[in-house]
C-alpha cells in the first residue's frame, strides 16, 4: 500500500493529518481513511483533515510567488514555462473567474474530485493574482464544504 508508512509509524490522528496535507489525497483521502480505516469519530476526522489541508494551503499561498520568481530569475526554461502557463491560464479562464468571482474559487475547491481541492485552488489563486488575504478565506470555505461532502460520503449518507 502506497501510504503504508502512515499506518506503521503514526497515530490515527497524525496519519489523518498528514494525509490531508498531501496534494493527491487531501480531504478525499484523509476523511475516508479516518472514518473507514481508523473508525475515528466523524467530527474529529473532519476537523483534523480540514486543519491539515488548510495548513498546506496557507504554506502554498505564502511560498508559491517567491519560489516561482526565484525559478524564473535563475532559469530561462522556468521563465518560459511560467510565462506560458500564466498567459494561457489567464486567457482561457479569466472570463469565467471575472463572471463568477469568489464563487468560482470556492466551488472549484469544494468539489472533491481529482485535480480539484485546496492545493490546486491555491495555485489557481496565484495564477489569477488573488491576494493571500482574499484567497485563504475563499479556499477555506471550499475546503470546509469538501470536508462536509467527504464526511457524508464516508458515512454512506450520500452513497452512490
Amino acid at each position: 500500500m502506497y501510504f503504508k508508512f502512515l499506518f506503521d509509524y503514526f497515530s490515527p490522528e497524525m496519519a489523518t493529518f498528514i494525509m490531508s496535507m498531501l496534494p493527491v489525497s487531501e480531504l478525499r483521502g484523509s476523511i475516508p481513511l479516518a472514518i473507514g480505516f481508523y473508525n475515528m469519530d466523524p467530527l474529529k476526522a473532519y476537523f483534523i483533515s480540514v486543519i491539515g489541508n488548510l495548513i498546506s494551503v496557507a504554506v502554498i499561498l505564502i511560498a508559491i510567488e517567491p519560489v516561482s520568481q526565484y525559478l524564473m530569475a535563475k532559469s530561462k526554461l522556468f521563465h518560459r514555462f511560467f510565462s506560458w502557463l500564466f498567459a494561457r491560464t489567464r486567457k482561457k479562464y479569466n472570463g469565467k473567474f471575472e463572471k463568477w468571482g469568489a464563487l468560482a474559487l470556492i466551488t472549484f475547491v469544494a468539489i472533491p474530485l481529482p485535480i480539484t481541492g485546496g492545493w490546486t485552488g491555491a495555485m489557481a489563486a496565484f495564477v489569477f493574482g488573488i491576494p493571500y488575504k482574499k484567497a485563504l478565506p475563499l479556499i477555506a470555505i471550499g475546503v470546509m464544504m469538501a470536508g462536509v461532502i467527504m464526511t457524508g460520503l464516508s458515512l454512506g449518507v450520500w452513497g452512490f
